[in-house]
């Protein structure tokens, strides 16, 4: 490929990539006192707090159900342990909002539990939405990142060490508290920096329960004010929290070492009592965050499968697969081009441009949102001004309400999950096959056809799949940049759920799992294998 090509792709895709954070910076550094001095005044407090108190209520509960299930899973044997392994895994392909009207809809003032209460015990109508049942449907939603990152943890790293100890004479609980979790401890904290990211960039969840935090309260500033600028400010708190946890997980990885160990561990046989805890304890988790939710939303499908569904979902449904399918090629492309870079071109200044990126995927949807549209609203103003200088009448914009703008806002929030299955695929490509290609005449755009293309076909069709499914569940950029009348999905799920029609948005979430649940058994069956 030529190298003028292999150089400038890469700076294209990292300048579209760092342009909304610029924009948000900027606007940061051009502080409005007035603003700043109402939002103290007023909201900020609360909305930090809340933030806060969201944040660390989340990560406690994934910490704890994420480290306990791995390990259950990983170390010992019991009735079921195969099974549960999978399944455990399945609540990650519920998005969040879903969990969110699902809780709703059974707890709520009008549900058929509280009915029966006051009923049958004159118990008195009680508010389900505080603090403590945001941070439990959200824990439900996201313990699976934990759980899978434990999981893989307690699988590859001191297996040896922890026989060591239940061999000293430690318990079953001792060797787990002493020996298990400091040797896995880089493993737990990704996947609770992973499950902060998407706490901090959460939007559906916190809107259904009328919990303001950061990214609601940029919405609401964009939508409800129609105040870019405050938007702008308000998202530079969350772009500066955002990077902060980036930098610690990049900390993090650096005091990683992986070791493979090539001896058999041998799990803990479980027996009797303890066999039918850990059974219990993993089938009540299942039942809580996956079976109970699909049964709920099936049983309100059913009941509104006549009345609601209409030619309508035929629309929806193919807006959010356009949109996926268009998205996960122009993602893979932009991928593809940073793999290659990374490839061919092994300096600083390479490695740099491609962690701008891929920063994308750290960031709040509504921040990039804001970040995005702003750039284009001065350019379209430009090129409204000079059409209108030149024809000597007004034009419309050219790109802010459009298919592209959509586009180029998943592109750049989902290019770091493209882009790490590509490149991992591409690792496994050795520079002789290349030197041998090349002794054959094989070169540029022919070997990358002919002799990459078909060692990358299962990290392109991994890449394609996670941003597919990715696209189609995001709600906040969706919602914000998207063309006037180009509903989806999750855009019908916000609408309904926001004026409480909880069993009218079951049928476009199931449609939303079934498709999610396609990556998520997929990767599981990739991992097992490895």
């Amino acid at each position: 490929m030529n190298k003028i090509i292999r150089t400038s792709i890469p700076l294209i895709v990292a300048a579209f990539a760092v342009t909304p954070i610029l924009v948000i910076f900027s606007s940061a550094l051009q502080p409005r006192e007035d603003l700043w001095t109402h939002l103290l005044q007023t909201s900020l407090p609360t909305l930090a707090l809340n933030t806060l108190f969201l944040c660390l209520g989340v990560a406690i509960g994934t910490g704890v159900l994420g480290v306990l299930l791995g390990w259950i899973i990983a170390t010992c044997d019991f009735p079921g342990r195969r099974f549960f392994s999978t399944a455990l895994l399945l609540p990650m392909a519920i998005p969040t909002y879903v969990f969110a009207f699902v809780f709703l809809g059974l707890f709520d003032f009008s549900s058929p539990l509280q009915l029966l209460l006051r009923d049958w015990f004159g118990i008195a109508p009680f508010d389900v939405r505080s603090i403590w049942t945001v941070c439990i449907t959200m824990t439900l939603a996201l313990y699976p990142y934990v759980y899978v990152m434990a999981k893989s943890g307690f699988t590859t790293q001191g297996q040896r060490c922890l026989e060591a100890a239940r061999t000293l004479g430690r318990s079953y609980f001792s060797a787990f508290y002493s020996v298990g979790i400091p040797l896995c401890r880089p493993w737990i904290a990704i996947g609770i920096l992973l499950v902060l990211m998407e706490t901090l960039a959460d939007f559906g969840a916190v809107s259904v329960f009328n919990f303001d935090t950061f990214t609601t309260a940029v919405y609401k500033a964009w939508y409800g004010f129609f105040s870019l600028s405050t938007a702008s400010q308000l998202a530079s708190i969350l772009v500066l929290l955002a990077l902060i946890l980036l930098n610690g997980e990049q900390r993090l990885r650096k005091k990683m070492r992986f070791t493979q160990e090539r001896s058999s561990f041998q799990r803990i046989p479980l027996n009797g009592i303890k066999a039918i805890a850990a059974c219990c304890f993993c089938t009540a988790i299942f039942f809580i965050g996956f079976i109970i939710p699909v049964v709920q939303l099936a049983w309100w499908s059913l009941g509104n499968f006549t009345i609601e569904l209409s030619a309508q979902y035929l629309t929806f449904s193919a807006n959010t697969l356009t949109l996926g399918l268009v998205a996960a090629g122009i993602t893979c492309l932009a991928a593809l081009s940073l793999a290659y870079a990374a490839r061919f071109q092994k300096t600083k200044f390479t490695q740099v441009v491609i962690s701008l990126s891929t920063i994308g995927y750290s960031l709040p949807g509504t921040v990039l949102a804001v970040g995005i549209i702003a750039p284009i609203a001065y350019f379209d103003n430009a090129y409204i001004q000079i059409s209108t200088w030149i024809i000597g009448q007004p034009v419309p914009p050219l790109l802010q309400g459009t298919i592209l703008a959509l586009l180029i806002a998943y592109a750049i929030r989902f290019l770091a999950a493209a882009y790490g299955s590509i490149n991992s695929s591409m690792q496994r490509i050795t520079p002789s096959m290349d030197e041998a290609s090349a002794l054959m005449g094989i070169t540029g755009w022919k070997m990358l056809s002919k002799v990459h293309l078909p060692q990358l076909k299962t990290g392109l069709f991994t890449a394609a799949l996670l941003v597919l499914v990715d696209v189609m569940k995001e709600m906040p950029i969706t919602l914000m940049t998207r063309p006037f009348g180009w509903d989806t999905l999750a855009v019908k799920i916000y609408e309904l759920t926001s004026e409480g029609e909880w069993e009218r948005a079951a049928i476009p979430s199931v449609l939303l799992i079934l498709v999610g649940l396609i990556p998520v058994l997929y990767i599981n069956k990739k991992t097992d294998c490895a």
